[in-house]
């Protein structure tokens, strides 16, 4: 087994744990506003990949289901002659994609009239927290991992 296939089991799970991680972390520019945040409970104020929604969870899931299919398959020369490099490419790029859409769409784990209220009332601001960082730099690490499969296996 190679090393590029041990990235791809090692970043699904380091993703998976990154879940549990604070995804979604409340701000506010008002001092206020602020100290209001303070008061709640931190899941409300720091949210984890399963409260944010199912973007947000799906790409790691989907990044440690690649990588343990190629953990598991990539032991058969026929199965990873056959295209399981390309596969991890592609399934590794989809979950990518999402991580990527999750993180665009940071705000929309509230309805449309919290979200304009905590914007424009409070000056809250929805940032990025360590899991979604995490998860990230997995997948990317992993779709490294798959080119440099993909390509050497193309010299073969």
């Amino acid at each position: 087994m190679s090393w590029r296939e041990w990235v791809a089991l090692a970043a699904g799970l380091i993703a998976v744990g990154a879940l549990f991680l604070p995804w979604t972390n409340l701000s506010a520019t008002r001092q206020d506003v602020e100290e209001a945040l303070n008061d709640l409970p931190a899941s409300e104020v720091a949210r984890d990949a399963f409260t944010t929604g199912f973007l947000a969870w799906s790409g790691p899931v989907l990044l440690a289901l690649v990588g343990v299919a190629v953990v598991l398959f990539g032991q058969r020369p026929k199965v990873r002659i056959s295209g399981l490099p390309h596969l991890w490419l592609i399934g590794v790029t989809v979950a990518v994609v999402l991580m990527l859409l999750a993180w665009l769409g940071i705000g929309w784990q509230f309805s449309a009239d919290v979200r304009d209220f905590l914007r424009e009332e409070g000056g809250v601001g929805f940032y990025g927290g360590i899991g979604r960082y995490l998860a990230l730099l997995c997948g990317l690490a992993s779709l490294v991992a798959a080119v440099l499969d993909v390509r050497s296996l193309r010299r073969r």
